[in-house]
């Protein structure tokens, strides 16, 4: 059975209530008519309140960018799983390249947060991916092998199975640069290879997108290969017609 594609557009910290408000409702009118795509956007936590309500009953999920490994407590600024289920969130980022740069997560954070995700009803997409420096010194595979094995250590086999992976090469998020199909298709199959070693035939049916500098021109191309099941866009994802077509791309 083939896997479903999955496109999400992270707006990152762009786009207030009013903004959002407004792109929200593009969204919902521009995309009335796919149908065999999950569609997620993820907004910045304080214009959640704000897209929910436009997008219920279109078939496009709401996320939360950023959750806490607890549920409450003194962790000023964070966003709490429970909580973003409440406002009507279904999914979670975790582990985004930008969170493990800036703010110093880990492998072992993850994997708290993966599991204060499923805990709150939230499905989570974990982000991996490497380093030029890293990619240079031609240790991809040991990376995102290591991130997957520390990111999804706590992990009862069913949520494992139900995750949604984005493989997301730091250099080119937000650069302008872009793996070609070839690479990005490489390490989705490394990837899926090492899912499939460790929880079976499972791996066939867990959805990996592709994360960097993902646009409409690219996209086709992308979400052609046969380990590629969808996309985590960036930039594009804040216009509404750019972001439709790179759905529609992946049909």
């Amino acid at each position: 059975m083939a896997r479903r594609p999955f496109v999400a557009g992270n707006w990152k910290l762009n786009l207030g209530p009013t903004a959002a408000h407004q792109l929200a409702t593009a969204l919902r009118e521009g995309l009335a008519d796919v149908s065999g795509c999950t569609i997620a956007v993820f907004p910045t936590a304080l214009s959640v309140g704000s897209v929910v309500p436009v997008l219920k009953g279109s078939g496009i999920a709401v996320g939360v960018q950023e959750i806490e490994a607890k549920a409450s407590g003194a962790f000023t600024g964070g966003n709490s799983a429970v909580m973003a289920r409440e406002a009507g969130c279904e999914y979670a980022l975790v582990g985004h390249s930008e969170r493990r740069q800036l703010w110093g997560e880990t492998d072992a954070s993850c994997a708290a947060k993966l599991v204060a995700a499923y805990d709150a009803g939230l499905l989570p997409i974990y982000c991996i991916g490497e380093t030029l420096d890293e990619r240079r010194a031609d240790r991809v595979d040991e990376v995102v092998f290591r991130q997957l094995e520390g990111g999804l250590a706590k992990l009862a086999p069913d949520q494992v199975a139900a995750i949604t992976l984005a493989y997301e090469p730091v250099w080119a998020i937000g650069t302008g640069e872009v793996a070609t199909p070839d690479q990005a298709q490489a390490v989705h199959a490394s990837i899926r290879g090492w899912l499939r070693e460790r929880y079976g035939a499972v791996a066939d049916d867990i959805r990996i997108q592709y994360g960097g500098s993902v646009k409409a021109s690219n996209a086709a191309d992308l979400l052609s290969c046969p380990d590629i099941d969808g996309a985590l866009v960036g930039g594009a994802a804040l216009e509404a017609a750019g972001f439709a077509a790179i759905v529609r791309a992946s049909l």
